[in-house]
């Protein structure tokens, strides 16, 4: 599985359950890279999204311990055990899942993953969620950096993050 995010200086991810910042490029990257493909995230990620309903051209599947929290036209999991038995019964290739957020759903999954596709912002936001510091976790190293990326005064790079070991499931 994989992960893509966007991240600011501290990895902080968001802030009142909203992006912390919006660059039409990153969002570019990130819809080329999930269309057609399973998504997983939380039940705050989903109703984040425009008309709180899953992203068009995307396998959803929303992780929440919630067991009334159902979501028209997605795939409920309630754990992280029924999430991957959910993955194998229906015969996805782990390659094609991509974990989209928020914090608890990227933490409880960051085991399971072997790439991560990370914007980096160089800036410091305010922020009350965020995302594991993979340049401080050893199983981890940045494999790949973009040239330096603007857009307005933001400066940003997209970068990839590899598993050392990659996880068998």
């Amino acid at each position: 599985m994989k992960m893509i995010v966007n991240v600011d200086q501290n990895w902080g991810i968001g802030l009142k359950n909203q992006l912390l910042v919006r660059i039409p490029a990153d969002l570019k990257f990130f819809r080329e890279h999930t269309e057609n493909h399973v998504v997983v995230c939380g039940r705050h990620t989903l109703e984040s999204f425009p008309g709180q309903v899953p992203l068009p051209n995307r396998t959803t599947i929303v992780l929440s311990r919630n067991p009334k929290y159902n979501v028209r036209h997605a795939i409920m999991a309630r754990s992280v055990e029924d999430l991957i038995g959910i993955l194998k019964e229906e015969g996805y290739d782990l390659d094609d899942v991509y974990i989209i957020g928020g914090q608890k759903v990227y933490q409880d999954l960051l085991p399971y993953c072997d790439t991560a596709y990370v914007t980096k912002v160089d800036y410091e936001y305010e922020a009350d969620a965020y995302f594991p510091n993979l340049d401080n976790d050893e199983d981890w190293e940045c494999t790949e950096v973009s040239e330096e990326q603007t857009y307005y005064d933001i400066i940003y790079h997209f970068t990839t993050y590899t598993r050392k070991n990659p996880v068998e499931m």
